[in-house]
Parts: structure tokens; sequence; C-alpha cells
């Protein structure tokens, strides 16, 4: 019971690392998605400072949730890297090339249009890759005996495309809501337009993967449609109305906070799905959570330094927003 408890805790906070790395990281890759649809020299450096002193902060959360993966759930990680190595490898390719640009392109005008398309590159292939993980993930791995027992491509699939364009696609409208609550004037009047047909196709994206989701595996349909966790069929899409609503409300009457914290939402919203349909397992259908766990002295060790941790993660990542709360000033930042 120890060892069970333990490792429903750990689940836990990987599951809420990897959620606070999505919305945080989300709307900073989606700032440079957005990056290619202006041209305006002034506006792109805004754009690109109201995310400079938070950037790296939000990738903390990556770091986390993938360390802690591979320390408590040893199993679990050696069956998901070797079927999702490409697109993982892709990601972290992306997010170093986007890193990279946030030096360099300030620091020469001859190579800047190259770092600036090393930023949108970055952004787009680690977005892309994220959800095309997620998908390959959500759909199933096949495991034979303590290993993965599948190909090199089984995570292409079309079901796994859907899920990386549509977490692009999420991204960018995090993204343009994000812009439209840090910035002024005409970036700011471009980005809530672009976000205005960025928030209808996400919510197309989430219907239709939503809807492909449980038959991709047999549990996930009963997950969803059996009684009594069937009620979730019928909250989780009341919670996204209520999102939309407000997401869209604030978009008609030009509220700077309201649609960036109602996209959040929708992607709070999203993870919980996945989580309903995942649980109680870590890989679909393969290794439940219990299974996958590391012995109760490993659990319990690494907990005791993670307890200290996070609180200080969370402590200075609060800090950092607070810091640089408030709309961007043009004269300041990276120059």
């Amino acid at each position: 019971m120890y060892g069970f408890e333990l490792s429903f805790i750990w689940a836990g906070i990987i599951a809420l690392s990897v959620l606070i790395y999505v919305i945080l990281d989300g709307f900073d890759l989606g700032v440079g998605l957005l990056f290619p649809l202006t041209k305006d020299e002034g506006e792109r450096n805004v754009m690109m400072n109201s995310v400079a002193p938070i950037w790296d902060g939000n990738e903390t959360w990556l770091v986390l949730g993938g360390g802690g993966l591979f320390a408590v759930f040893p199993l679990a990680y050696a069956v998901v890297m070797p079927a999702l190595y490409m697109p993982i490898i892709l990601m972290l390719l992306g997010l170093v090339f986007r890193g990279v640009a946030f030096e360099y392109r300030w620091r020469t005008k001859r190579w800047k249009p190259m770092w600036d398309a090393a930023f949108f590159g970055g952004s787009l292939t680690a977005s892309l890759c994220q959800g095309i993980a997620l998908g390959a993930l959500v759909q199933g791995i096949e495991v034979e005996g303590r290993a993965y027992g599948g190909g090199w491509w089984d995570w292409l699939t079309p079901f796994s495309i859907l899920t990386g364009v549509a977490v692009t696609v999420g991204y960018a409208m995090l993204g343009a809501t994000w812009l439209n609550m840090k910035l002024e004037g005409r970036i700011q009047s471009h980005m809530r337009r672009l976000a205005w047909p960025l928030a209808v196709a996400t919510i197309a994206f989430m219907a239709v993967v939503s809807l492909w989701t449980p038959f991709q595996n047999d549990a996930y349909f009963g997950r969803w449609f059996a009684w009594p966790t069937a009620i979730f069929s019928v909250l989780v899409p009341a919670l996204v109305a209520l999102a939309v609503f407000g997401l869209f409300v604030g978009l008609s009457r030009q509220w700077d906070v309201t649609p960036f914290l109602s996209a959040l939402a929708l992607f709070v919203l999203g993870f919980i799905g996945i989580g309903i349909s995942f649980y109680p397992y870590i890989v679909p259908s393969s290794l439940t959570i219990v299974e996958a766990a590391a012995p109760d002295e490993s659990l319990a060790f690494t907990l005791v330094g993670t307890l200290v941790l996070l609180p200080m993660i969370l402590g200075y990542t609060a800090y950092a927003y607070w810091v640089f709360r408030g709309k961007i000033d043009p004269d300041e930042g990276y120059h």
C-alpha cells in the first residue's frame, strides 16, 4: 500500500510538471510560430522581449517531468523513449535552435534573417513534435515483456499527425492571446485579430481529437462512456464551452487578460481529458502506474528532495512573472 501511494503521488507530480510546461512554454512557442506574421522589426523585437525573461525558466518544467519519469518510472521511460526517439530528438533540436536564436539575433544585423528563421523553425519543430509524441502515446505503444516491441516508424500515423497539427495551432492561439495581453498599439490589434481564427481552429481540432481518441483504444471508450466515469463526458465539455465563451467574449470586448486565461483553461481541460483516458496507466494499456514505478525506497528518497525543490521552482517562476508583469516597453529588454 505504501508503494502504491507513493507511485500515485509521483504520477501526480510528473503530470503537474508536464501540464505547467505545456501551458507556460506553449505560449512562448506560440510567439515563435507567429513571428513571420509581422515584418516590422520593432514589432518583432517586442514580441521576442515579451518572453525573453521567462522562456528558459518555463523549460525547467520539461526537465523536471522528463527527469522525474526517468528516476521514478524507469520501466515507462525505457519503453516510451525508444518508441518516440525521433520526435523527441527533433523536439530537443528545435528547442536548441530556438534558444540560440534568442541570444544571437540581437548581436548581428547581417545574419538576423537566419536567426529569425531559426526562432520560427525551432518553435514549429518543437510544437509539431510535442503533438506527434502525444498522439503516439495516446494511440498506444507496443510492449513485449518489459521492452518496446514496435517498429521505428510506429509513432507516425494519421492520428499522431493530427495531434501534432492540433497542438501547433493551439500554441499559436496561446501566443496570440499572450501578445494581446502583453503588447500595445498596432501589434496588439494584429494579434487579437489572429487569435480569432486560431481559436476557432483550435476548438475544431480539439473536437476532432476528442471524438477520435475513444476509438484508439477500447479502454478509452469504456472510460468515457461507461457509468460512473461517463459523467466526465458531460462535465469536461461543459467546462470547455465555458472557456470558449470567455475566450470569444474577451476577444470581442478587447479585453487583455481574459482571452489568455481562457485559452490556458482550454489546454488544462484537454490535459485533464487525456489524464482521464490514461488512468491508471502510464503507458496506455501496457503499463500501469504501479507496475512501472521504481522500488519504494527510491520513490521515498527522491520524493524528499522533490518536495524541497518543487516549492522553490514554483516560487521563482511566480516571482519572474510578477517582476515582468504588465505591458512591454518597446525601449526596454534585449537590444
